[in-house]
């Protein structure tokens, strides 16, 4: 069994069965991949792949088991690099981060704009998607660092902490009736068409919490990922906006006004989650500390140690998080 072998197998898996497209990723040849793949599972006993002709067409129960534990090894190989690298040249290397358009457009600038200062020579590469995808991106060893608010808690390999609370706001055009209200509520609110996040994206699970413990059913007319977006079509006429309060710029969002909605919402939480067992080169430990600056390399050490949600809980009950 050669570790080349298991790359392979792991790499096809997350190219849709696609050996072809594996190939080009990996700058080697279709056959090859093809004739290494066969020889490991003649060595094994077992299909990893079930086959049609040429063509993969699904992972076998055996090869769904196969390849998560060679996952797993690729995992811990890479992290052998990244303590050979640390000491080699501690200020040299990759990270990659996984995050939603709103932490990387509003939450994110200044942090990595000081982080590249800092470490000129760390090639950083930002994913963006669904909260859903992040976390899987950093289970399965893709990315670094997930951050995110929602769906985090459902990937126990991550460790995951807070960074920071938010809440939202309600952007409407000047002079609309919303504005005029002495204060804000929620009936009020349901009221009007709303414009707002994609379910499971921004904290958007604590909008519907809070209409539904109220009895109310908000008419949402149009749902996107993007912040932007949302406030584009508020613009529009579409409806009323809600949108992280950190998304709207006095200054570039001057047509639209902001009602505070901290009181209609419960704060969400962004958290930032790697996958256990990680080696956190120093710079790592930098740019979480640089984003969330209580999250010190002592502190990083304790999460690190702890054996599931409830234990982190206890660690940060205490912390005052900075708010956005």
């Amino acid at each position: 069994m050669k570790l080349q072998q298991l790359r392979y197998i792991w790499e096809v898996a997350h190219h849709d069965l696609n050996v072809s497209a594996t190939a080009q990723s990996l700058y080697t040849s279709q056959p090859g991949i093809s004739k290494q793949i066969r020889l490991l599972e003649d060595e094994l006993g077992v299909e990893v792949f079930s086959r049609s002709g040429k063509h993969l067409t699904r992972i076998t129960p055996a090869g769904e088991r196969i390849i998560g534990t060679a996952g797993e090894i690729l995992r811990k190989v890479d992290s052998i690099k990244q303590i050979a690298q640390e000491f080699s040249n501690e200020k040299k290397g990759t990270l990659t981060i996984a995050t939603t358009h709103t932490q990387a457009r509003y939450a994110l600038p200044a942090v990595i704009s000081n982080f590249i200062k800092q470490y000129p020579d760390v090639a950083l590469h930002m994913h963006q998607g669904t909260p859903m995808q992040i976390a899987e991106m950093a289970a399965d060893g893709t990315v670094d660092f997930a951050i995110a608010t929602e769906a985090l808690e459902h990937f126990t390999d991550l460790i995951m902490m807070p960074c920071y609370r938010w809440n939202r706001c309600v952007v409407v055009p000047q002079g609309h009736p919303l504005s005029k209200l002495p204060k804000l509520t929620l009936e009020a609110l349901a009221e009007y068409p709303i414009v707002t996040y994609v379910f499971g994206f921004t904290g958007r699970s604590k909008l519907d919490e809070a209409f539904g413990h109220r009895g109310l059913t908000p008419k949402v007319v149009f749902t996107a990922a993007d912040a932007d977006v949302i406030k584009t079509y508020v613009r529009l006429g579409l409806g009323v906006g809600i949108v992280a309060r950190m998304a709207v710029d006095e200054k570039l969002d001057s047509d639209l006004v902001a009602l505070d909605a901290s009181g209609l919402f419960e704060a969400s939480v962004t958290k930032i989650g790697f996958r256990r067992g990680t080696f956190l080169r120093g710079y790592m430990c930098d740019f979480i500390s640089n984003f969330a600056p209580h999250l010190t390399r002592e502190v990083l050490n304790k999460a690190m140690q702890c054996h599931g949600k409830a234990e982190i809980d206890e660690l940060f009950k205490d912390v005052l998080l900075p708010t956005h």
